[in-house]
């Protein structure tokens, strides 16, 4: 917990607002005791016991922002399967057939969905007599050699009063950008990621493959708050795994009220096949961090299976949370008095005069006030420092949310200024300029290279001479158990791989 420097002027707007909303009684005891979903925000990483034994159906984070290159639309981002490790084969990462990954939004305020946007996945096996998850380069999504791919339906569903009206198929059988497996199987990741982009009718963009993992923090904070000495701060412990992710844009007047009320409520959600053949949720995720750090054990898989209309049984966890206890007693700095209702107003609520709906039904989900344009310079910790696009008023890639949520759980709305965080400001990787502004995963490959080599091209050049047959000593297998003699059974098992490799790819562009 390391400070941040900053500018005063968001620091007083944000608590201002807060003070204002407070003031007119937007948390008056009758209106928390119809309080309904939210008490709870979403998760991140490995949140709740269940959901962290089955990765495929655990959303790790979700971001909404107003495009910046097109801000007219919104986009929505989700991602899955969280720790993914980039040379994790040969079973990559796929997302579950016997899921159903939900984008869900409240138009209105009443924490109930109006509009939900569902992709299922099927996946598909080219040659099942082989462990390999590519069988040579793969150019393009519909490379032969790639082995494993996968598809998506997309499918849009209307309710009013949780009853569908309509349900449409707006998208069937897009293919998923696959796991980044390295450079010599996916020598061009880029041209990939581009194929898995969709433009659909409607001016919708979708897109669902693998990711680097956006989030960016220091996940010591777990040995007991950094350490319990703040040497555990400054590493951002999440660089260099991937996850899979979900990306929608659409025009913003698809998922708004109206005009003239343009903030929508989102959460996500996953859902998953029983024995009996019906889906269950199993996962959800609106604000980052709460069903990590607010909801207790005995909350947290209960907070995954439930819904925002029903969050009034989390209320406790929000007014009376257990986080700046634990910082009181490690660093001796005084928690804010209880109830916290300055919390209720931004993460159950929205904040008045910014990202609050009116006649709003207390619940967890992030709140978006479309009608905020976005900035060229976006300040990492948003409202808090004047910079209104950014969280809480959605959640973009490139928003600071740890220093941001700790900074506002440690009073900063209450008159206990602070400028608490955990010294990693940014991601690793630059975000990109369009959509779905992802950076792309980090490759397998990654790593040294073996000793005395500098590239690619030098292995596949010493290989290549050692295969290839010499006048003055009469074959290429000679060759090949004199350069692997002293190597051992391994050494000998490798360059029979590498030659059953370089067989297979003779005569093919590599």
């Amino acid at each position: 917990m390391t400070p941040n420097s900053r500018t005063g002027v968001g620091r007083r707007s944000l608590a201002t607002l807060i003070s204002g909303a407070l003031a007119a009684g937007g948390l008056a005891a009758a209106g928390v005791t119809t309080l309904e979903p939210g008490a709870a925000s979403a998760s991140s990483h490995r949140e709740a016991p269940l959901i962290s034994g089955t990765p495929q159906y655990d959303n790790t984070d979700l971001y909404a922002f107003v495009s910046p290159d097109k801000p007219d639309t919104t986009t929505i981002i989700a991602n899955w399967i969280p720790f993914e490790e980039p040379a994790g084969g040969p079973n990559f990462f796929t997302f579950a057939e016997d899921a159903q990954y939900d984008l869900r939004i409240d138009k209105n305020g009443d924490a109930q969905e109006d509009l939900v946007f569902r992709y299922t996945f099927k996946t598909h096996t080219k040659n099942d007599k082989t462990f390999l998850y590519n069988t040579g380069p793969v150019e393009s999504l519909d490379d032969p050699d790639l082995n494993i791919t996968q598809t998506y339906d997309l499918e849009m569903i209307k309710l009013r009063h949780l009853k569908a009206e309509s349900r449409t198929k707006i998208a069937d059988d897009v293919p998923v950008a696959p796991s980044n497996v390295g450079k010599a199987s996916m020598p061009d990741y880029d041209k990939l990621r581009k194929e898995a982009i969709h433009e659909l009718a409607g001016g919708v963009t979708t897109f669902a493959g693998q990711a680097d993992d956006p989030f960016f923090l220091d996940l010591r904070v777990f040995d007991l708050l950094y350490g319990g000495n703040l040497s555990e701060v400054g590493n951002d412990t999440l660089k260099g795994y991937n996850v899979n992710s979900i990306a929608l844009q659409v025009p913003t007047s698809h998922i708004t009220e109206s005009h003239e009320q343009p903030v929508v409520g989102i959460w996500s959600t996953t859902q998953r096949k029983n024995a009996k053949g019906h889906f269950k949720q199993v996962s959800r995720l609106g604000n980052p961090l709460v069903n990590e750090v607010v909801n207790p054990l005995k909350d947290k898989d209960t907070f995954n299976a439930s819904t925002p209309r029903d969050d009034a049984q989390f209320l406790k966890n929000v007014t009376n949370p257990e986080l700046p206890k634990l910082i009181e007693g490690i660093y001796k700095i005084p928690a804010p008095k209880e109830p916290r209702n300055d919390l209720v107003d931004v993460f159950l609520k929205g904040v008045k005069d910014l990202n609050q709906p009116p006649h709003v039904t207390p619940s967890e989900m992030l709140r978006l006030n479309t009608s905020i344009e976005p900035t060229d310079k976006p300040k990492r910790l948003g409202v808090l420092d004047g910079d209104n696009a950014g969280f809480p008023n959605g959640r973009r890639l490139t928003d600071d949310v740890i220093d941001a949520a700790l900074q506002v759980v440690e009073g900063e709305l209450v008159g206990a200024k602070n400028d608490l965080g955990d010294a990693v400001d940014a991601n690793d990787k630059k975000f990109g300029a369009s959509f779905p502004y992802l950076a792309n995963p980090t490759e397998g490959s990654r790593g040294p290279l073996a000793e005395g080599v500098k590239s690619g091209n030098d292995v596949r050049s010493q290989l290549g001479d050692a295969l290839r047959p010499a006048a003055a000593e009469g074959s290429g297998n000679t060759t090949l158990i004199a350069a692997s003699a002293g190597a051992g059974a391994g050494g000998i098992l490798l360059i029979g791989l590498a030659l059953a490799w370089w067989r297979r790819m003779r005569g093919r562009a590599y």
